[in-house]
């Protein structure tokens, strides 16, 4: 004899039923990993910038397992090619995006406008809205201890400088070592080239070479390459890294590289996202917390180590400040006066050369 189906035991199948369904679902949208992409000016086997970025990204991979997927485009030139890379990132809905160099930053604004739930990081820049902010390492700081450095081993009083692009980070980093240079070596000169590239290891060569050809004994760099170490090495000189470890290029140069540790940072920001509390910031990562790591070579003699370190410790604690007047552009006017300290605002937009630097700063 055929039974009407209880209404009851029917009720409970199907709440049962539709909750096993929510379950499954709210455990496979869970499971879904957070996308964060990475945009590269260079190429990752650049052995300085880009190479340091992507250490960056494996320390994220590495630490996050399968709760996030990341991925990067190497080699986007700063513009138009940018503006799309970015874009099409956006497009294919990931989370976070950090864009990793200072000409990225207009483009990385347009398209954080038009994916307001996007989030997005750019490095060096100044340009922030509510999706949008902003990073970058205190490399001044390492630089006036490169500058400390280059004060006590030079013995033409002449330093080289390999420059990319007069933007104030680069600009900065060249009067901090001319701080320095003030301080510890007075009447010591830096000399400057522009490449006006990020990576060109030809042109970066060059200009090492012509900076040896007027004398300078000690080589700083702000491009991406390890071809102002390579021929610092090849020609007798000392040379300070940038951006990694470049000791192994140059074991008879280096004195010290300003290394990049962006994986704290990185990791970090991706953290905040999967909890929910990502906000817009201008991070600024020094000595004190990492973002800057030092070593400094057995080249360097043990006194004159030493002496390093303590100013690395000076800045770590707080207790010293690059940028800390009296403080005189190089026409002699003052820019920053007697016990102040340079303010992050400040430093994100400076653009003079400090008092002892005779050369032309590019318009």
């Amino acid at each position: 004899m055929h039974r009407p189906l209880n209404s009851r035991p029917l009720k409970t199948l199907l709440c049962a039923l539709a909750a096993t369904i929510g379950l499954s679902v709210g455990v496979s949208a869970a499971a879904d990993p957070l996308k964060v992409g990475f945009v590269y000016v260079g190429p990752i086997g650049d052995h300085g910038w880009t190479y340091q970025h992507e250490e960056g990204r494996k320390a994220v991979a590495a630490h996050f397992g399968d709760k996030v997927q990341t991925t990067f485009v190497e080699n986007v030139p700063e513009g138009a090619d940018a503006e799309r890379v970015i874009r099409n990132m956006a497009k294919e809905k990931y989370d976070l995006i950090f864009t990793t160099s200072f000409g990225y930053m207009n483009a990385t604004a347009t398209v954080a406008k038009q994916f307001p739930k996007t989030l997005f990081e750019h490095a060096t820049g100044y340009k922030q809205s509510a999706n949008l902010g902003t990073y970058l390492s205190k490399s001044y700081e390492g630089r006036y201890v490169g500058g400390f450095l280059a004060a006590k081993m030079t013995k033409t009083r002449k330093i080289g400088y390999v420059a990319s692009f007069p933007i104030p980070e680069v600009i900065r980093d060249i009067d901090a070592i001319q701080l320095a240079l003030n301080k510890y070596n007075p009447g010591t000169e830096i000399k400057v080239v522009w490449v006006n590239s990020w990576f060109d290891p030809g042109k970066e060569a060059d200009a090492t070479n012509a900076l040896i050809d007027q004398g300078a004994d000690v080589i700083f760099q702000h491009t991406d390459s390890s071809a102002p170490i390579q021929t610092a090495e090849r020609r007798g000189v000392y040379a300070v890294g940038y951006a990694s470890d470049m000791a192994h290029f140059g074991p008879k140069a280096v004195l010290t590289s300003i290394v990049n540790n962006w994986g704290p940072h990185y990791i970090e920001s991706t953290q905040a996202v999967l909890d929910g509390k990502w906000k817009s910031q201008d991070f600024w990562g020094g000595l004190s917390d990492g973002t800057i790591e030092m070593p400094i070579s057995d080249i360097v003699p043990p006194a004159v180590k030493a002496e390093a370190e303590t100013i690395i410790a000076s800045i770590k604690s707080g207790d010293f400040k690059p940028f800390t007047g009296p403080i005189k552009d190089q026409s002699g006017v003052e820019k920053i006066p007697a016990g102040t300290s340079a303010s992050n605002a400040d430093l994100a937009g400076l653009n003079y050369y400090v008092e002892g630097i005779k050369a032309t700063l590019p318009q």
